[in-house]
């Protein structure tokens, strides 16, 4: 159940955090933008695996742990370049004010 929920939410995000990507006018805000995507896609793909794991059929399994495996390291490099690009954005705020 808790996965189903993170599967809607998270691609629910995935969708606004697209949106608010291709509406931003700043490249570096797009950058910004864009990791918030991806880590909303690597929870995306963790709650699909952890989903998948649970029917406990071998195929179920493989693809699973390659799901989780995929979407730890979409959340791990997006929330890396999240904290990079969040001074930059700051400045860039600042900036125009």
């Amino acid at each position: 159940m808790i996965t189903t929920f993170l599967i809607v939410v998270s691609a629910v995000f995935y969708l606004f955090y697209k949106v608010n990507y291709f509406r931003s006018k700043s490249p570096i805000e797009k950058k910004w933008i864009g990791t918030k995507a991806n880590i909303a896609v690597g929870v995306f793909l963790v709650s699909f695996g952890i989903n998948q794991i649970i029917l406990i059929t071998p195929v179920a399994l493989i693809v699973g742990t390659i799901f989780i495996l995929l979407g730890a390291a979409n959340v791990i490099f997006g929330f890396k370049a999240y904290k990079h690009y969040s001074p930059l954005v700051l400045e860039e705020a600042n900036a125009k004010s």
